[in-house]
């Protein structure tokens, strides 16, 4: 909510990298990360904004990192994808026992499991109330669930994106690796480009150029910041238009 007490958004596309879910684990899924954060989103949720969601599987499988060399680059990225959809099913979990009303809709068809990804169908579900949580990316290899997210969100009429990741901000270079590292309050999609930053990939970037589609990337360690970006606050970096 804004400082008059109004949700800065009607409807967010948040996108949640696998390796959040983490926490400090070497693999997985952390479940007391994943039960704080689904009770930030329940929080969200009940300003009454709509929520979307796409989480990666990098914490599981991920098709570019180095357990997937010498593997046909499609094959990889399709176990990508399926990693995609164990992480939604285990968020979904997360979230109905919050009483939290959700669904999973998926690119690749797993019918016994989750519904199949329908654009309208979506749309619906998010008017009712539900939180919507899109698997498997765009379900075409050698693209990254960061595009996925940029188009899922597009598509469902989204007010942004909410890249929610272990690192509060786009940097100028690795804060890991460099204690100098700049953080930037907002930076343009094409600083993002030709700086070659990393915030997400080429594609996706230039897919919200192109749509002029804002991406808010904040730390979703920090407890209390999914609700802080939704309010409007200067959390992170915004990526906008130059």
């Amino acid at each position: 909510m804004s400082a008059s007490g109004v949700p800065a958004y009607r409807r967010v596309l948040l996108k949640l990298s696998g390796e959040a879910l983490m926490g400090s684990d070497a693999y997985g899924i952390n479940r007391e990360v994943l039960a704080r954060v689904a009770s930030e989103i329940k929080a969200v949720v009940a300003t009454g904004i709509q929520l979307a969601i796409v989480i990666g599987g990098g914490n599981i499988f991920r098709g570019i990192a180095p357990s997937a060399q010498g593997m046909d680059r499609a094959s990889a990225d399709y176990m990508g994808m399926l990693a995609t959809v164990i992480n939604s099913l285990a968020m979904q979990d997360a979230l109905e026992k919050l009483d939290v009303p959700v669904r999973v809709q998926s690119a690749l068809r797993v019918d016994q499991v989750v519904e199949p990804y329908i654009r309208r169908r979506a749309i619906r579900h998010l008017e009712q109330g539900r939180v919507v949580i899109f698997a498997a990316g765009t379900g075409n290899p050698f693209f990254t669930t960061d595009t996925a997210a940029t188009l899922r969100g597009m598509e469902i009429g989204a007010d942004v994106v909410l890249k929610a990741t272990k690192v509060d901000g786009v940097y100028d270079r690795d804060p890991v690796k460099h204690a100098d590292a700049r953080r930037f309050e907002t930076i343009s999609y094409d600083e993002v480009l030709d700086q070659r930053l990393g915030v997400m990939d080429a594609a996706s970037i230039a897919l919200c150029r192109d749509q002029n589609m804002h991406v808010r990337v904040f730390s979703i360690h920090k407890a209390g910041n999914l609700m802080r970006v939704c309010r409007g606050e200067n959390v992170g970096t915004l990526v906008k238009g130059g």
